[in-house]
């Protein structure tokens, strides 16, 4: 293994890297401040999770067991309604995935096949005391799709995330990576996650330490 590739954590389940992305901020954060209030911001982090599911065992001991039980009813009610569900749309607003699949299609090579999320402000949008817009940057900044290894992977780019609830984020994500695999015939391979700031609200850190108590600490791959 070359030594970019040791800096990637690997986690198996969406769970594990959720625990991992807790115990992240909390052994090597610092104080900081978000636009919500005081945080506790850790160093960037890149890994992998290989296989994500919404009945993933240490999301359902340790999770938000309401904002769960309300993801499960919209799945419900989403399972009659033909099509995807929400579509990932880039800095100008078309649904990019068409483009991104007919790309990959002509070029398996390619490693241009991105979805930018943030555009540059217009005179029209309305700014904020300081001058500038408001949400001008979403917190997941890109998406980025490539073949290697006959298998799809999917990298997603976020400049900013609240990892108490990082998993609400990964699953749905991982809907998009199956898409576009499908309609490719390939496998998807792992999902891919760049957080720059990952943090944990200062509100939030009893209850953060509470969920690490309760769950023995486990190795990356």
């Amino acid at each position: 293994m070359v030594a970019a590739e040791r800096s990637v954590q690997r986690w198996e389940t969406c769970g594990e890297a959720w625990i991992a992305m807790l115990r992240h901020v909390w052994s090597a954060g610092e104080a900081g401040l978000e636009d919500q209030g005081p945080i506790i911001e850790g160093p960037p982090v890149l890994f992998e999770i290989a296989s994500l599911s919404w009945e993933d065992p240490l999301l359902r001991e340790h999770g938000d067991r309401g904002l769960l039980a309300r993801e499960a009813h919209e799945r419900t009610r989403g399972a009659a309604r033909p099509g995807p569900g929400p579509r990932p749309r880039g800095a100008h607003g078309p649904d990019r995935l068409p483009w991104v699949i007919d790309l990959l299609r002509a070029r398996p090579w390619t490693t241009s096949a991105w979805i930018p999320f943030a555009a540059p402000p217009s005179d029209a949008e309305p700014r904020t005391a300081a001058g500038e817009p408001p949400d001008l940057v979403p917190r997941v900044v890109a998406l980025s799709f490539r073949i290697r290894g006959y298998r799809l992977i999917m990298t997603a780019m976020f400049r900013s995330q609240d990892v108490i609830r990082c998993y609400l984020s990964y699953i749905p994500l991982r809907d998009v990576q199956v898409e576009v695999a499908e309609e490719l015939g390939l496998p998807p391979g792992p999902l891919r996650i760049f957080i720059d700031v990952p943090h944990v609200r200062v509100a939030d850190a009893d209850h953060a330490a509470g969920i690490l108590a309760a769950v023995p600490e486990h190795n990356a791959a």
